[in-house]
């Protein structure tokens, strides 16, 4: 079954479409959640919550629009209040010690399994000195692929606010 037959049983109330989205965007959902927080517990909560509530407002969702983006923006936007409502930076450690997996692809071969893990780590580590709103405005622009529109419409902030959040996280990130 394709996304949109997934869409239009589960806005008939047919939860088997349900089962085809959570197939397809689990994976993306915890990486994007995890991304943002850091805590992988944290991020499969945030992805549950997020197909829920997903469920709740399928009627909302506009058929013929990719479910991706409109989805992982949820996501993020609930990392976020997450995040907010901590008000404290996450220790980097736990993911150090998984490896640097979340960000990493399926299937890697050896080699570039190694390359991977070297980069995740150096990834993790320099996305654990910026803070929240810097890491959803990196996740947001390139792992989900918004546009500095788009990311702003979703955090409801200013373009401008986005580009220096952009701006800043590139910068201390170099």
């Amino acid at each position: 079954m394709d996304e949109q037959e997934a869409i239009r049983r589960l806005q008939a109330g047919d939860l088997s479409g349900l089962e085809t989205l959570v197939r397809t965007y689990q994976r993306p959902a915890l990486r994007v959640a995890y991304a943002i927080t850091r805590d992988a517990a944290l991020a499969e909560d945030i992805a549950q919550g997020a197909f829920l509530r997903a469920y709740e407002r399928i009627d909302q969702f506009e058929l013929g629009r990719p479910f991706g983006p409109w989805f992982l923006r949820s996501v993020a936007n609930a990392a976020l209040r997450t995040m907010a409502r901590r008000r404290r930076q996450l220790p980097l450690e736990a993911e150090v010690a998984q490896g640097g997996t979340m960000l990493a692809s399926a299937d890697p071969g050896p080699a570039q399994w190694v390359e991977q893990a070297e980069t995740s780590e150096e990834l993790w580590q320099a996305l654990g000195q910026i803070s929240p709103p810097l890491r959803a405005a990196v996740v947001l622009r390139y792992y989900v692929g918004l546009s500095e529109a788009e990311i702003a419409e979703q955090l409801a902030c200013a373009q401008g606010t986005i580009k220096w959040r952009l701006s800043a996280a590139r910068r201390r990130l170099r």
